[in-house]
């Protein structure tokens, strides 16, 4: 295990090529200040600040883009309050959560459960229910998040005034629709939503999904 002053690398860190995304993004991003526990937290994740993993999860407590409709996990932050390693636990195995969005999606590095594709980002999308391989890797994942092509993955994910119902939840909700998404009457235009906590967004889609992948 690599101590800290081996993962932190100021002279070549990424974060100055996020900070150059972020100020271009169509979409407004903003990028939390890191907490107290960064250290600890790349310690954990054992990669290095050059690595846009690693200069999110040392130097940011996370990202919030488009209004929070996106969530990119870091150190954490009141704004933010999950973070990459805390919000892991107990929830992944052989994958990475990495980042999240209002409507019950949920991003993650392959550690090798997902595919056969180590180091590629899924997304788990709430209308299949099913880990949806991106074809590429964290930092391509981070500036496609920061590009002008978020709008068109998320075109069918949005309804008139979203931006007003996004900016009533916080960073640890997402929406609930009903009928659920993944059901032949679910739409994000026609269900009704509230907002609910995330954790028990994701508990119910990944145990959902389990479920109807095991049906013939």
């Amino acid at each position: 295990m690599r101590p800290l002053d081996e993962l932190v690398n100021e002279r070549e860190s990424a974060l100055p090529s996020l900070i150059e995304w972020s100020a271009a993004a169509p979409d407004r991003c903003e990028i939390l200040p890191p907490s107290g526990r960064n250290g600890e937290i790349l310690s954990t994740l054992q990669v290095t600040t050059r690595s846009l993993l690693g200069a999110i999860a040392y130097s940011t407590g996370g990202l919030l883009v488009d209004g929070g409709y996106l969530r990119l996990l870091g150190s954490g932050h009141p704004a933010l309050p999950r973070d990459i390693v805390g919000w892991n636990q107990g929830r992944s195995s052989g994958f990475l959560l990495v980042a999240d969005d209002a409507v019950g999606g949920f991003f993650a590095l392959n550690g090798g459960a997902l595919g056969e594709d180590p180091g590629s980002v899924y997304y788990f999308a709430p209308d299949t229910l099913e880990w949806e391989p991106l074809g590429i890797g964290y930092g391509d994942f981070v500036r496609w998040s920061l590009g002008d092509t978020l709008s068109d993955f998320y075109a069918s994910m949005r309804w008139p005034g979203w931006q007003a119902d996004v900016q009533r939840l916080t960073t640890d909700q997402c929406f609930s629709f009903h009928p659920f998404l993944w059901t032949k009457e679910g739409s994000v235009e026609r269900s009704s939503r509230r907002a609910v906590d995330v954790a028990e967004v994701y508990a119910l889609q990944i145990g959902a999904g389990a479920t109807t992948s095991r049906q013939p």
